[in-house]
């Protein structure tokens, strides 16, 4: 798509207990903190937001169980790489190897330049859904549901943590011992720019990581993780825990918390290096032991890598 616009985007808010009584001005204002106030009565003046399919006053009261649209004008998504390589298919399943920088999903200036609408851009006679999240600066595999047996058994088997994960990445020089795990809890921490983001926590949700460490050099070291709970950004947010965060991530720092000078870094920055590289399942028709791999990007690649 280049530097061309989008066709712009339709999103779609129900009220629910908790909007009812707000005006359609704070409904917005409250819940999409990326435009100011004014920014938000200029787009309803604008009849760009409606309600029940009808323009509506900023200042109009809000109940539950109506719906509000806002129209996106156009817009020109920031470039990513877009190309999604087809690592397995069958009649349930597919697996793809996403590139890094590529979102999942739709959220901020990316709705087209994500894995869902390209999807259905490039595989249009497909009926395919992502069944995990990868990070958008996370690069490999990523499974896809293609009929309702492999959308329903993937994901409870994804719920119920059956599926094993395996990620490479890079940290620098490090006094880790060959094989280390981290069980630090991540929950949701306070952030001035977007309300809150996943950190480590004291009082979170249980996380497990497994590290090996593959090669050490003067500057790098390169590690294969297992992880057996898939918390939001859990890889990054463990080895920062441990003192050794990513490569190249501007967001989490030692601790497993924001860098303080970093504050207008966002988890979607992109700049580490984390590669999913290995998924193993039960297949949802078959109940074969399913064992997929991703390439390595050169940055990740050792001797004796295929």
């Amino acid at each position: 798509m280049g530097n061309k616009l989008n066709q712009g985007w339709l999103y779609t808010d129900r009220i629910n207990v908790k909007g009812a009584g707000q005006t359609v001005l704070d409904f917005y204002s409250q819940r999409y903190g990326h435009s100011d106030r004014q920014t938000w009565q200029e787009r309803i003046e604008r009849g760009q937001i409606q309600l029940n399919g009808q323009p509506i006053n900023p200042h109009h009261p809000l109940q539950s169980g109506q719906i509000l649209t806002y129209w996106r004008s156009p817009w020109a998504e920031p470039d990513v790489p877009l190309s999604l390589s087809v690592l397995y298919q069958d009649e349930d399943i597919w697996a793809i190897d996403k590139p890094a920088g590529l979102p999942v999903l739709p959220g901020g200036d990316f709705v087209y330049h994500t894995v869902l609408e390209q999807l259905k851009i490039q595989f249009s006679q497909e009926s395919l859904f992502p069944l995990h999240r990868l990070g958008t600066g996370t690069s490999g595999l990523l499974l896809l549901g293609r009929s309702a047996l492999g959308r329903r058994e993937l994901s409870r088997q994804f719920r119920e943590r059956r599926c094993r994960k395996i990620y490479r990445t890079l940290i620098g020089p490090c006094t880790l011992p060959e094989q280390f795990e981290c069980h630090q809890a991540i929950g949701k921490s306070p952030y001035p720019q977007l309300g809150y983001i996943y950190a480590a926590t004291p009082n979170g949700k249980q996380s497990h990581s497994y590290g090996k460490i593959l090669a050490r050099s003067a500057d790098k070291t390169w590690l294969e993780v297992e992880i057996t709970t898939g918390r939001p950004h859990q890889i990054r947010i463990h080895l920062a825990s441990l003192g050794y965060p990513l490569l190249g991530d501007r967001l989490y720092g030692p601790g497993g918390v924001p860098f303080n000078h970093q504050t207008n870094a966002r988890p979607s920055d992109s700049g580490y290096i984390l590669h999913s590289y290995q998924l193993g399942f039960l297949h949802p028709r078959t109940q074969e032991t399913i064992t997929l791999t991703a390439p390595l990007p050169p940055d990740l690649r050792l001797k004796g890598d295929s």
